[in-house]
């Protein structure tokens, strides 16, 4: 039987997620069914002067070895291996040289030290942004660089300005997806989806994928260090035979151009039809789903991007911390002194949840808002930070987690506001996905917060590794774009509560207002260090 012949069931992804917690890598059906998953941890360096690092040789290396793990499983017979896809972080930056090494480390989206070269090409005073060059960038890409330097455009000025042995070194600065893509193919390239937030490229329907002059000159970004593009989701090559060799692949495996998680995270839930949507909860937070049309709300930071299907747009906008917020409860505030176990690099849902349920909704008052390192969507202020508020003598430490719990899906509902405003109708249901929606605890907190329907989907911490999976089988023909809802299983439902919702308005109705009321004096704070 030749492997177009096969069933979607018998040909297989090699998948690759590229959080910012590390790689997951995966064997996935082309029907989307996960055969083998490892995850890797790499620690992000967070440095003094606002600085997020990691190495992106680690990932090479984590990836590899993870690929060479599951291709020895004997899960999935080596033959039924016919393609590479990968996924993961976006708007983060790595330095590499005309051979492809790596030349310095990669910037995370999170590190914002570009920030006053970022403000001197796009600040001004119109929400912060120089208004010529604000509607320059909308208009045809439907969002705009950010002038506080957490982006491509930032992290580009910096390496400029501050890092200019490792700039000369760079020939190309990479996204992290299509670093890996180089690593598997030899070949550096990025398609429109990769390289969305460095905003370069004409999306407007009927474009091609090529960076537009007008914006690389306002944005003063080197064009001879912008990767050639190819279109979203196509083949880019084969794997180069020393990799496969290495690796255990056959020859003449394809690699599909990689897409960021959003998009996968879309595919994985299972809602791609316009206007289903989903909320993924991992290590930060995001409500996503495909649109026809291209639209932008630069005040709030949501805009719809170009999907992984032609002709289709897909909504990005961004929560900074969402699990991350348990990871640093866990090792910050409670540490082993309730039993948790502490240092595991997950957090452990599951003590967490036993140790909240024995809180009403509500946390007896207490409040939590969720922005330790700052706040993107609905609002773009990477001043803010975390903090409880309404603490008493009597706030215990179960007060305190579900304090977090609940203050991560309280910013939820915050975004969601914002997120209907955009599509003109409510998302409801939501498809749920992410290792938060691991805890049934958490998705009918969600539910009863947001006030929707809950669709968890099974298995939901490997929603991205499926969805590049089932992207996969898209691209290359083995499944139509129709068939992916049917082939994504929910495993539970939750539903709003009543009995819950007053409590949840009441909570709400002073969520907003904390920033409203505290923004000063954040930017007072942090200002200078941020």
């Amino acid at each position: 039987m030749t492997a177009g012949s096969r069933p979607p069931q018998q040909r297989h992804v090699l998948c690759v997620d590229l959080g910012t917690g590390g790689p997951k890598v995966g064997l996935v059906s082309m029907a989307g069914e996960l055969a083998w998953q490892e995850h890797t941890r790499i620690e992000t360096r967070h440095l003094p002067d606002g600085g997020a690092v990691q190495d992106p040789d680690r990932w090479w290396h984590a990836v590899s070895s993870s690929a060479r793990r599951a291709l020895g499983s004997g899960l999935v017979p080596a033959d039924q291996v016919e393609a590479v896809c990968c996924t993961g972080q976006w708007g983060s930056t790595v330095p590499v040289d005309r051979s492809g090494a790596v030349v310095g480390e990669c910037l995370l989206w999170m590190d914002g030290r570009g920030e006053r070269y970022s403000s001197a090409v796009v600040g001004g005073p119109v929400s912060g942004y120089d208004p010529r060059k604000l509607w320059a960038f909308v208009r045809k890409t439907g969002g705009v660089p950010s002038p506080l330097g957490k982006d491509p455009l930032g992290h580009a000025l910096y390496l400029r300005n501050e890092r200019p042995d490792v700039y000369a070194a760079a020939a190309l600065l990479l996204e992290p997806i299509d670093f890996l893509g180089l690593r598997f193919t030899g070949r550096a390239v990025a398609s429109p989806a990769t390289m969305v937030l460095s905003w370069l490229t004409d999306n407007r329907a009927g474009g091609t994928p090529s960076y537009d002059p007008e914006l690389v000159r306002l944005s003063t970004r080197d064009a001879d260090r912008l990767p050639p593009l190819v279109p979203t989701a196509s083949v880019v090559g084969t794997v180069l035979p020393e990799v496969a060799a290495d690796l255990g692949l056959p020859p003449g495996v394809r690699v599909v151009a990689g897409v960021p998680d959003l998009h996968t995270a879309t595919f994985g839930s299972g809602a791609v039809r316009d206007y289903e949507a989903h909320l993924s909860i991992s290590t930060t937070s995001w409500i996503g789903c495909h649109v026809p049309f291209k639209r932008t709300d630069p005040v709030r930071q949501i805009a719809s991007v170009p999907a992984a299907v032609p002709g289709r747009w897909v909504i990005a906008n961004n929560h900074e911390t969402a699990g991350l917020c348990l990871e640093w409860l866990q090792h910050g505030v409670i540490g082993a002194d309730d039993g948790l176990t502490p240092g595991s690099g997950e957090p452990p849902l599951g003590e967490l949840d036993a140790l909240a349920e024995r809180v009403a909704p509500g946390s007896g008052g207490v409040l939590f808002a969720p922005w330790l390192a700052g706040e993107r969507c609905p609002v773009d202020d990477r001043t803010l930070r975390g903090s409880f508020h309404n603490l008493s003598l009597s706030t215990t430490r179960a007060d305190l987690v579900r304090a977090v719990l609940e203050g991560v899906a309280l910013n939820a509902r915050w975004m969601l506001g914002a997120v209907e405003r955009f599509l003109k109708r409510p998302a409801d249901p939501l498809r749920f996905l992410g290792g938060g929606a691991r805890s049934d605890l958490w998705c009918r907190i969600h539910a009863d917060v947001l006030g929707r329907r809950v669709e968890r989907v099974a298995d939901p911490l490997t929603g991205s590794l499926r969805g590049a999976g089932l992207l996969a089988g898209v691209s290359l023909g083995a499944i139509r774009l129709d068939d992916v809802r049917a082939l994504v299983p929910v495993d539970a439902t939750f539903a709003p509560d009543p009995a819950n919702r007053a409590v949840y308005d009441d909570l709400y109705a002073e969520f907003p207002g904390l920033y409203r009321a505290q923004k000063k004096m954040y930017a007072r704070l942090n200002g200078r260090r941020s």
